[in-house]
């Protein structure tokens, strides 16, 4: 009889452990920071991809404050386990890096610990890539150019306005040249250097700098609901952008 409950007694136990370990894998499959990453795809990774080099347009704080320093453009790691979705026209599939085109935008993925280098970063396979074909929903671009009078903090630009697109300068009718613009932790800050753009932060503009501001708002926004609406590119010393924007 005792013989029999100390057998059970270890069963149990190592049927204890077993699960125990089997919970903390699953639950280690979800740990670390979730790093999300949105661009456009530079060049079409063709099937069963190991990588994709997207330009990055933006994402969540995580992964923005790891760009901080490094270059707009770069390479993360794809492996057998990355989910891909498709969405065309509104409808999303599961599907494969063979059907991301270059210029496609897309959503892409990071779970790693806290604080983690933005080289490991790239590094880590993705969790997944969400491909969105057209990157901006249909709306239009609302672009905003001047100066600012030194670093920026809070969730908004302060701009001294002197020039922009015709949208944003029809906006402007009337109003102040000092304007103050909204973003979020989606927002990506450049400095362009030599034609190069590297990631910085808000207070890392300088008084005086040339910034251009720019928002993607429905057509018939107010000046009030364009400021309102969280910046997605802010690029300090930018090259002078194309015409028909």
């Amino acid at each position: 009889m005792k013989l029999r409950l100390t057998l059970a007694l270890a069963a149990a136990a190592v049927a204890s452990v077993a699960l125990g370990g089997a919970a903390v894998a699953g639950r280690g499959d979800h740990a670390g920071q979730r790093y999300v990453f949105n661009g456009e795809v530079l060049t079409a990774p063709g099937p069963n991809a190991g990588s994709l080099s997207v330009q990055v347009e933006g994402g969540n704080h995580a992964a923005l404050k790891a760009l901080i320093g490094a270059a707009q453009n770069q390479v993360f790691t794809l492996d057998a386990n990355t989910r891909v979705l498709i969405s065309r026209h509104g409808i999303p599939h599961v599907g494969s890096t063979s059907e991301i085109q270059q210029d496609d935008f897309v959503t892409l993925t990071v779970r790693a610990p806290h604080d983690s280098s933005l080289q490991q970063l790239d590094s880590t396979p993705a969790r997944g890539v969400s491909d969105h074909a057209a990157p901006r929903g249909g709306r239009p671009l609302w672009l905003f150019i001047g100066t600012v009078g030194g670093p920026q903090s809070g969730g908004h630009v302060a701009l001294h306005i002197d020039s922009g697109n015709w949208k944003a300068l029809h906006a402007m009718l009337g109003q102040s040249l000092d304007q103050s613009f909204s973003y979020d932790d989606g927002t990506i800050f450049l400095l362009w250097q030599g034609g190069v753009p590297t990631v910085i932060g808000p207070s890392q503009l300088k008084a005086g700098d040339r910034i251009t501001v720019r928002i993607r708002a429905p057509r018939d926004s107010s000046l009030a609901q364009v400021e309102a609406t969280p910046a997605a590119h802010v690029g300090d010393h930018e090259p002078a952008p194309a015409p028909e924007e």
